[in-house]
């Protein structure tokens, strides 16, 4: 199985542990990543935010340079990226004027052939069975919340994966592996996103809200498939703690993550040093870590 694969900007530094454990499962599953060649931005929630003609030319570039490359299928793991590619690629179906103006914009006319995949939706493609015969230690005892995020099934037209309400990719996943999850309202509730840079108390209340459930329903780690979800849910975590005097010490761990520690990597494998909130205690005694 062959992917285009757009890291973007969050798996090229901030989120570079997804980047890890991604190309590390994804070698065990036998899919091969060719990252997309000189791909830009996407142009994320600014871009959407300043000018919509800008949110879908960018997207659309990179969606070109893996077309003009062959690819029929591309990987975005960022919630983020694989929302406005997905967004883009409906847009030049459905709006001919604005198909038009892209077309002016470059050299090269996209033909809106490539389809635009998060790793979950390969690995559920892939099945089950292929995952679960690739693990070598199962995740018995372990305990976790799925936490999707509000992007991944959402505008449902757009992202065409999932429950909207209640997914259950990640939980099958987690499942398949030996683990268990619990039943919680909160996996797809916002965690702030990227306004924990220009309004950081909304993003602290917000994420509060989603520790606190986790940690109330019985969970010893939330489970992520966004980096923008995990930098908020761990690199504030502290801060959250202090501000509404708690103690949650949930490690953050992306669903890539845990599935390459079952899949037998060694912990810096799949960047396991990089979190904020250590698993060590969580992970130790179940001989994953």
């Amino acid at each position: 199985m062959r992917y285009a694969y757009y890291p973007g900007c969050s798996l090229s530094s901030s989120g570079i542990e997804f980047h890890l454990s991604f190309q590390y499962v994804a070698r065990a599953l036998g899919i091969e990543l060719v990252e997309v060649k000189d791909w830009v931005c996407c142009g994320a929630s600014s871009a959407h935010a300043t000018s919509h003609l800008l949110s879908i030319a960018l997207p659309v570039l990179n969606l070109s340079h893996a077309e003009k490359e062959g690819f029929d299928r591309l990987i975005a793991p960022c919630l983020a990226c694989l929302s406005r590619f997905k967004a883009a690629n409906v847009e030049m179906k459905s709006n001919d004027p604005l198909r038009k103006k892209i077309h002016e914009l470059f050299d090269y006319p996209y033909q809106g052939k490539v389809r635009v995949y998060h790793p979950l939706e390969v690995f559920l493609e892939l099945g089950l069975d292929q995952i679960r015969a690739r693990v070598k230690k199962k995740l018995k005892g372990l305990r976790v919340a799925c936490y999707y995020g509000c992007v991944l099934t959402r505008p449902p037209k757009i992202a065409q994966f999932d429950d909207v309400e209640n997914p259950q990719s990640m939980d099958s996943i987690i499942q398949a592996l030996g683990g268990e999850t619990i039943d919680w309202s909160y996996k797809t509730e916002c965690c702030g996103v990227s306004m924990t840079l220009t309004f950081s108390d909304i993003v602290l209340k917000l994420s509060n809200e989603i520790l606190r459930e986790a940690k109330e329903g019985g969970a010893s780690a939330i489970i992520v498939c966004c980096p923008l979800c995990q930098a908020n849910l761990d690199g504030r975590q502290r801060q959250i703690e202090e501000t509404y005097h708690a103690r949650y010490g949930l490690p953050i761990l992306y669903i890539t993550q845990i599935m390459g520690l079952s899949f037998g990597a060694y912990p810096k494998e799949v960047g396991l040093e990089k979190l904020i909130t250590s698993p060590k205690e969580v992970l130790g005694p179940l001989g994953l870590m």
